[in-house]
């Protein structure tokens, strides 16, 4: 029986989206257990407003939360947009995560990295926190995954001869490893100098340790490029979020807005769609350019 390659392509989109929801229902556990420290395995399932246990047929990602109109079946008080949300999120990420990235071993390393990074969202919208669960160790993996030989990753993101001022490339793990390394150090080190900066000039807290420990997190998976576009966005969309927000009054000038979610959106970003980005970003520059020079002129 032959098999149509856009069936099989298909088929294999269908199965990553199911996967992905399934692996969103379990970033929901971690973003409502984790910052209370609670475990992950035990109790079950349940309904946070009666705590009846939920079985497993309404407990079907995205489907179940359709089929009882986001309610307890039970107590019949509603369930929180974020479970479907986060499901459908995660879904979608493993889709084009699939589409991005050739090598199995590299797709497994990013769909890792992707769910942490919306865990760390969830959870700093919630609760203005980014737990250190997550953060410090995804420092050392991200770190130590860059040792992998090529063959299994594909070579992403690895440092060229020209950064080392070389004739010749160096090393995969030794350029791998220092595109990791230099990544982690800029990531963490600029938004930790961000923050000097804020207290010793505006006598206030400019930049949370969390941001610094997820940047750095984000710079040791993606390098040092990567970390940099990470910044430059997040930046970007937190300022436009956050004035948008005020101008709709729906926010005051002294609320906290919590930047986590930003930089991950802005991570992911970066890492599906990096180079479109920097292609979009050096041709409006050009533009900008000579329409300088022509009021120069």
């Amino acid at each position: 029986m032959n098999v149509q390659p856009e069936a099989l392509r298909l088929f294999i989109n269908i199965y990553f989206f199911a996967l992905g929801a399934v692996i969103g229902s379990f970033l929901n556990v971690c973003i409502a257990r984790l910052p209370e420290g609670k475990s992950l395995v035990r109790p079950a399932s349940h309904c946070p407003s009666c705590g009846s246990s939920i079985r497993w047929f309404d407990n079907i990602p995205i489907v179940s939360f359709l089929l009882l109109q986001g309610k307890c079946r039970r107590c019949g008080l509603p369930i929180s947009w974020q479970y479907p949300a986060v499901e459908l999120l995660t879904a979608i990420l493993f889709v084009l995560l699939l589409q991005r990235f050739d090598h199995a071993v590299a797709l497994v390393v990013y769909l890792v990295f992707a769910s942490a990074l919306v865990v760390i969202s969830f959870i700093d919208l919630k609760h203005y926190i980014i737990p250190n669960e997550i953060s410090i160790p995804g420092i050392f993996i991200g770190l130590a995954l860059s040792l992998l030989p090529a063959r299994l990753t594909g070579g992403e993101f690895v440092l060229p001869s020209s950064f080392f001022f070389l004739s010749a490339d160096p090393p995969h793990v030794v350029g791998s490893f220092l595109n990791s390394l230099i990544g982690c150090l800029v990531g963490g080190g600029l938004l930790y100098l961000t923050a000097i900066f804020s207290l010793l000039v505006f006598k206030k807290e400019g930049m949370g340790g969390g941001d610094i420990k997820l940047l750095a997190m984000v710079g040791a998976f993606l390098g040092w490029k990567l970390a940099l576009m990470t910044i430059m966005l997040g930046s970007a969309l937190g300022a436009i979020v956050g004035i948008t927000l005020i101008i709709l009054r729906l926010r005051k000038r002294t609320d906290y807005i919590p930047f986590g979610p930003y930089l991950a959106l802005a991570a992911l970003l970066s890492l599906l769609y990096g180079d479109q980005i920097m292609q979009v970003y050096l041709e409006f520059g050009e533009q900008i350019n000579e329409l300088v020079m022509k009021v120069i002129g």
